[in-house]
């Protein structure tokens, strides 16, 4: 079995955790690391033993050894990194959001269609043991949801990424932290989002980008959502989903899976890995290996930004 040969794009926060999960999976190597700022890239280079290191992507695009790309660069960057990817005939695994205008991911997907090559978002609460677990007991017809009650909840009144240091971009509310739940809605509704609204709190004067957000949303099964979201708040951070449904009460945090009383649920079984971005990676390969569509291609979670674009407008 050859390796498949990888070239990442961004080595900050979410790049390092793609690359510790990466380390645990057999037959991959990362031969092409891609950063803003050299010094700093040289520095993770050096940690993971990656020989090549570059500012610019199309370095790697030029690769000939590179068989796919991993991008987990500005949200601005995404679609138009993605296409560039597909047209250098390399798979491609970008990190969630898959765009922040409709129109750019809709092109992603028309041109992987052209390609044939896998071409995965990031959409990692698909691949999380916790929602995996979840997502089981609906297919085997034991778990129905009614609703999921959402809060994404951050401290972020400054532009600072997830280790704490200054981001060269600012993070959205509803183009990054709501597509990971309205996907994850339709996904483990088996339904699609057929109603939407949203509210937003007022727009931070540095920032230019609401603060504080609430999004219902409704599935054509019936089922409904609540998703809260903040970068004002104080307290734990992350994302919480209380899954109520026919005979059971789920809250997932992260990996972590609990039922309604707060007893914690052993979901070491339900997966090779506890860690859902390698669990999101090892389904790009063997996608990749298995020449098949991947679970969260860009197909598959395209309607959640139809859903988001729709909310962006109900907002203007």
């Amino acid at each position: 079995m050859k390796n498949i040969k990888v070239a990442l794009a961004g080595a900050g926060a979410f790049g390092i955790k793609h690359l510790d999960g990466i380390q645990q999976i057999d037959g991959v190597e990362v031969v092409s690391l891609v950063g803003r700022e050299l010094p700093k890239t040289q520095e993770v280079a050096k940690k993971y033993g990656i020989a090549h290191v570059t500012t610019d992507l199309n370095d790697s695009l030029a690769m000939q050894e590179v068989d796919a790309v991993i991008l987990c660069t500005p949200t601005q960057m995404h679609a138009s990194q993605s296409i560039a990817c597909l047209k250098a005939g390399k798979h491609v695994q970008v990190e969630i959001p898959l765009c922040d205008v409709y129109q750019d991911g809709a092109d992603v997907v028309a041109l992987q269609k052209q390609t044939g090559l896998v071409a995965m978002c990031g959409h990692t609460r698909r691949f999380n043991p916790s929602h995996q677990f979840v997502h089981q007991q609906i297919q085997a017809g034991q778990f129905h949801v009614f609703q999921m009650d959402v809060q994404t909840y951050f401290f972020r009144r400054t532009n600072m990424n997830a280790l704490g240091q200054p981001r060269s971009w600012t993070d959205h509310l509803l183009w990054h932290h709501a597509a990971h739940t309205v996907d994850l809605f339709a996904y483990q509704a088996g339904s699609p989002v057929v109603k939407a609204n949203a509210i937003q709190g007022p727009i931070h004067p540095g920032l230019g980008i609401a603060m504080d957000m609430g999004i219902q949303l409704q599935a054509a099964n019936g089922a409904i959502c609540t998703l809260s979201l903040s970068f004002n708040n104080d307290g734990p951070l992350g994302t919480f989903f209380r899954y109520i449904g026919d005979n059971a009460t789920y809250i997932a945090r992260y990996d972590d899976l609990f039922n309604g009383k707060e007893d914690k649920l052993d979901v070491s079984q339900v997966a090779v890995s506890m860690n859902g971005i390698e669990l999101q990676d090892r389904e790009f390969f063997a996608a990749i290996r298995e020449g098949r569509e991947p679970n969260a291609s860009v197909a598959q979670v395209l309607p959640c930004y139809q859903v988001l674009h729709d909310l962006e407008q109900q907002l203007a």
